[in-house]
């Protein structure tokens, strides 16, 4: 089959990459290709970045009113809506995502700029009450050059987390998308140009995260990195900044727990916490891939989520009917198989699930989803994150051990509680170690409202308002009275 070429995103226009370098990007449930992506390198980056940072230095962006600044931003939502169609069967088939996730996420996606367009008029600095003689006042300032850098589980949606707000306060861009799904990246890059971005606002360098990565993160020029990816290269991240005391946030990885009292409404306990472990074939940070059930009801709470897991279809994405698709690569299908082999070499139980599909379907990279039972504190598939359609169900016998149970992790993402009793609910959410708790639901994303975690799951924060602050830093202004 023919299959289109896609250019890097630099200053507007849409080029190769310097050294040539290409690679072709595949439909996880097909195996096959569907682009070939221009791969950039150390001197692409560079490009990119001088590029950005003569915009930022230039009358068209950063001074731009607010007001000007938040049309674009708007007009650029606005098209994410129209196109929504086209973005979800390019997010659907080069990611995996059954359609309907997909047009949810671009609908977010959309909704994210839409935020970050009204909030740029309400940015604002203070008027301080000083001891000297004179007028004491704050100013919000960009930047400058932002690299962002952003993974294949939620490629466009994590995207506009990280550039709405960067644009909103002013900023220029460079974005690195996943080297396996940078589609949505280089589409989104050419709506903000049809939407009036200036040409170098935005710029969008694919490529390996050995090489384009490391070079934004080393560049003098980038005052600042936000990554979201796994907590062992974010760490990387962080040495690789620090020589420049550039500014990171850091959205990492995760290995959350729902905690599951007797008094919990257990029907819709076993049905949101499906989708809390199994959405996005397990590949998400927030997934409550731990769930502790209260000893008097743990085995009714393990029947009924064994049975409606083994009931979930795994399949095409294309389909209406299917409600888990693939995972992302088939290295990294062998990886969660290889922590399904672990977890019983160490003594748990499989209920069911963590099998490959027969016939035509195998050539996708399709794993059935996995419950796990007899599973002690110690063991891996308690400890790592899988980043699968896996879960560890355990029980416990009070308050107490619950809460000990979730806090015996290196992560501290998400996670939720259920109960009726609200005393005990806000007693076990201060307790809780973990950036984002959701109390009765599995919902762990708000736009309106922060977003990460505690513990080796990173530092700062996205969305809401607080997100703005890690794009920006205070000018601090005194006048005197004479």
């Amino acid at each position: 089959m023919t299959i289109g070429f896609e250019g890097l995103l630099i200053n507007g226009e849409r080029v190769a990459s310097i050294s040539g370098d290409a690679g072709e990007v595949h439909n996880p449930a097909t195996g096959e290709a569907i682009a070939t992506v221009a791969l950039g390198g150390r001197d692409d980056v560079n490009a990119a970045v001088r590029v950005a940072k003569e915009t930022f230095g230039g009358p068209s962006w950063r001074t731009m009113t607010p007001a000007a600044r938040g049309e674009i931003l708007r007009r650029i939502a606005d098209g994410i809506t129209r196109d929504r169609e086209r973005f979800a069967a390019a997010e659907s088939r080069n990611a995996g995502k059954p359609l309907s996730a997909a047009l949810g996420e671009i609908d977010a996606a959309a909704t994210t700029f839409r935020f970050y367009a009204g909030a740029v008029d309400k940015i604002h600095g203070q008027t301080i009450p000083g001891k000297a003689d004179g007028t004491l006042l704050t100013f919000r300032e960009p930047l400058g050059v932002v690299g962002v850098i952003v993974p294949w589980n939620f490629p466009l949606l994590i995207l506009a987390w990280k550039v709405a707000p960067a644009l909103a306060m002013g900023n220029t861009v460079v974005a690195k998308p996943a080297g396996v799904t940078p589609l949505t990246a280089l589409m989104l890059g050419d709506l903000a140009l049809e939407a009036g971005l200036p040409p170098g606002v935005l710029n969008v360098v694919p490529g390996p995260g050995s090489a384009v990565g490391s070079a934004m993160v080393t560049h003098p020029d980038v005052r600042k990195i936000s990554f979201t990816g796994s907590t062992e290269v974010g760490a990387g991240v962080m040495r690789e900044a620090a020589d420049d005391i550039k500014r990171v946030s850091l959205e990492l990885g995760g290995k959350s727990a729902s905690i599951v009292f007797a008094d919990a409404d257990m029907a819709d306990a076993v049905e949101s916490s499906i989708w809390a472990v199994y959405d996005n074939a397990g590949q998400d940070c927030c997934a409550r891939s731990r769930i502790l059930v209260e000893a008097s009801k743990y085995d009714e709470f393990v029947a009924a989520f064994a049975q409606r897991a083994e009931a979930l279809i795994v399949g095409d994405p294309l389909n209406d009917d299917t409600d888990v698709g693939p995972l992302i690569t088939p290295s990294h299908r062998v990886s969660v198989e290889t922590h399904l082999q672990r977890a019983e070499d160490e003594g748990a139980t499989r209920v069911c699930g963590g099998e490959r599909l027969t016939g035509d379907a195998a050539r996708g990279n399709f794993l059935t989803p996995a419950v796990f039972v007899d599973v002690r504190p110690e063991m891996s598939i308690m400890r790592e994150e899988v980043f699968g359609p896996v879960v560890a169900i355990a029980p416990f016998s009070d308050e107490d051990e619950a809460v000990a149970l979730a806090n015996d992790s290196d992560y501290g993402l998400s996670g939720s509680i259920w109960t009726r009793d609200i005393g005990r609910a806000m007693r076990v959410t201060r307790a809780f170690e973990t950036g984002m708790i959701s109390i009765n639901t599995s919902s762990s994303v708000h736009i309106e409202a922060p977003f990460g975690g505690m513990k080796r799951s990173g530092i700062g924060r996205e969305q809401g308002m607080v997100a703005l602050d890690h794009y920006s830093e205070y000018k601090t202004v005194f006048i005197a009275n004479n």
